[in-house]
């Protein structure tokens, strides 16, 4: 299974719209938010996905409650961290950085995904933790997705701009 990592995409519309043409031209299945989305409008390019949408919400969303209502036929924004099971992978996906190290040495999980610090960062371990930089290039400059395959475990990062 090919997963789609996004974070921080702040409402830039081009890019987010890039993302989702890449994931579905690569047959992503799943797609997993880090948070920052900002707000409602930005329905209008994540519906386009072929995939289900599985977010967080980061410390910069507003209109939770509208965000949630909109993205609900074709995907779920969660508050806070959210655990999941994909492809028999056990998964967190959260926002900040906080004790990303303390639960990657637990073993709980195979992935960890997050966001918030907009700074690409890949690391394999125990579990792999991936952090696949900021969407929206509004802080850095560049906008970074990756995709992840579930069997090989191999993250590909994807420069939008």
């Amino acid at each position: 299974m090919k997963i789609g990592i996004m974070a921080d995409s702040h409402e830039n519309m081009p890019m987010i719209r890039k993302a989702v043409e890449l994931f579905n031209a690569n047959g992503v299945q799943y797609v997993l938010h880090a948070g920052d989305i900002i707000s409602p409008i930005t329905v209008r390019e994540f519906s386009r996905l072929k995939a289900r949408f599985i977010g967080v919400f980061g410390n910069n969303d507003g209109e939770k409650f509208f965000l949630r209502e909109k993205f609900a036929p074709f995907g779920k924004i969660h508050e806070g961290s959210h655990q999941m099971e994909l492809a028999d992978k056990k998964i967190l996906l959260k926002h900040s950085q906080d004790l990303v190290e303390a639960l990657a040495e637990s073993g709980t999980f195979d992935l960890i995904v997050y966001g918030h610090t907009h700074e690409l960062d890949i690391r394999k371990g125990k579990t792999l933790i991936i952090n696949p930089g900021e969407t929206g290039g509004w802080l850095k400059g560049k906008s970074t997705v990756v995709i992840l395959d579930t069997v090989t475990m191999r993250p590909e990062v994807f420069d939008l701009g």
